[in-house]
């Protein structure tokens, strides 16, 4: 219950506090700046989950590849890392186009 009560505030609590770090005057100007805002978090948001579950489950696959075969832990380490660079540069590709959105 404690546990409960405990993230319930630290969710409350950045959820005001983000609001008024967003706040801004020129608002008026771009009358879709929120949504331009909105898509960009949710792209970028989105693309590091699942970069995050594809960067988790290729680390899983390797472990556990390499250990039922530790002889082979030298021809998984290369493709593992090759894996995690491209499935981080995809993310970065996100970022790139969240900021193109906004």
């Amino acid at each position: 219950m404690r546990n409960t009560m405990l993230r319930l505030f630290t969710m409350s609590a950045t959820l005001l506090v983000t609001a008024t770090a967003f706040a801004q005057d020129g608002a008026a100007a771009d009358p879709q700046s929120g949504l331009k805002a909105l898509a960009a978090g949710l792209a970028i948001g989105i693309a590091a989950f699942g970069g995050g579950l594809g960067q988790g489950r290729t680390a899983a696959a390797a472990l556990e590849g390499i250990a039922r075969n530790p002889n082979a832990a030298d021809k998984l380490f290369t493709p593992m890392i090759l894996g995690l660079a491209l499935i981080e540069s995809l993310v970065i590709y996100a970022l790139v186009i969240a900021f193109m959105i906004k």
